[in-house]
């Protein structure tokens, strides 16, 4: 089996889940790793034996095909055209972008360059996700109607890097948004319109006991930072399989009860699993039930498995296929998210220019650290 040689610019926090779930898919391995803080990069090199060094040595590399951006959503865009210019193909950490102008660019780089971009999230391709694609696939409620996606907490409000999540950038909408929007249209395929109302409840929010090193020259522990993003966003997707989902995505909310996902249907209702995560629950009622149902989860990877997008897109360059967390599709994941901000400031819908292919889903049975039969 081909190994494709893999990079990761950026070695902060997330970097760890990468790099260890790459060593379980045979087809791609991390040989260098780079960071604009040199220390983080050579501590990735001690536990994971990926060479540490600069982005333009990196990017130099002749036998690196794919790199993992890994850096900052803010400069998401920047990284991905530095490595499409520099001939390889790109995998960004979600979201895309945060700027739809900026995003589109990259699309039309690779494009022209013949290159491929994928993006997180590939969570959508863990066992829980695929096995509720799966039951909708095959008809277990019929025509999906309406569903409901909610994702609402405080957020990290207390953590030492809070401030990164409050303001432009980040908020719950591009934080966790990705996850919830990319598992609808994995599920129910592209959308059409964003009708929301946003907004956000406080003005500020306060530290925790740790300031992460980068703000310390500006708080010190239990300071208020400000919030200059929406914190809750309310709204209803249209999808052009006719199918309407409320979604709310909240920094606002103290405590609530609702599933992550629920879709209904003409034959009944599936509860679908924190889209966060790769593993169920699975849930099915149709009439007749007493109750829900829990569904057999049909597919593997259903602990963490954060680089199988990268794995999968390894192999549909090797198979001449599309790869399913494309660009296309995270273009089109956020141009949905930028929406709901959009809707609210203009008081109407606006519809979603950008289309995309609904992701293929996995084949059965597959062994664990492959993608394809």
């Amino acid at each position: 089996m081909k190994k494709t040689k893999c990079g990761i610019i950026g070695c902060g926090m997330i970097s760890d889940t990468y790099f260890k779930a790459a060593k379980r898919f045979r087809n791609i391995e991390i040989v260098a790793c780079s960071d604009i803080i040199p220390s983080r990069s050579a501590a990735k090199e001690e536990l994971y034996g990926a060479k540490a060094m600069t982005n333009e040595e990196l990017l130099a590399m002749p036998e690196i095909e794919i790199v993992f951006n890994l850096t900052p959503p803010l400069v998401h865009s920047k990284i991905d055209i530095d490595v499409l210019n520099a001939g390889k193909h790109v995998y960004s950490e979600k979201p895309f972008g945060v700027d739809a102008d900026d995003a589109r660019k990259v699309i039309e780089l690779a494009k022209s360059k013949g290159l491929w971009v994928g993006c997180a999230p590939d969570t959508f391709l863990g066992g829980g996700l695929q096995t509720a694609r799966k039951m909708i696939d095959d008809n277990w409620i019929g025509k999906p109607l309406s569903g409901t996606a909610i994702v609402q907490g405080r957020g990290p409000e207390k953590w030492g890097q809070a401030p990164f999540f409050y303001t432009y950038g980040a908020g719950p909408m591009l934080d966790l948004g990705p996850y919830y929007v990319t598992a609808l249209v994995n599920l129910l395929g592209p959308a059409k319109s964003v009708t929301a109302v946003t907004g956000k409840g406080y003005e500020s929010r306060t530290f925790g006991a740790e300031v992460a090193e980068q703000y310390q020259d500006q708080y010190k522990p239990y300071d208020s930072y400000p919030v200059t993003v929406s914190t809750h966003l309310a709204g209803v997707i249209e999808f052009e399989c006719g199918a309407i989902i409320t979604v709310i995505a909240s920094f606002d909310v103290w405590k609530h009860s609702h599933t992550p996902i629920e879709i209904y249907g003409t034959e009944g209702t599936l509860q679908v699993p924190d889209p966060n995560t790769f593993g169920g629950p699975v849930r099915l009622f149709k009439p007749g039930y007493e109750d829900w149902q829990d569904v057999p989860l049909a597919y593997g990877y259903t602990d963490n498995s954060r680089s199988i997008g990268v794995a999968d897109m390894a192999k549909a360059l090797e198979n001449g296929r599309k790869h399913r967390a494309n660009g296309e599709l995270a273009n089109h994941v956020l141009e949905i998210m930028l929406a709901f901000d959009k809707s609210s400031k203009a008081g109407a819908k606006v519809d979603i220019v950008s289309r995309c292919e609904r992701p293929a889903p996995l084949p059965l049975g597959l062994e664990d650290g492959e993608i394809d039969d």
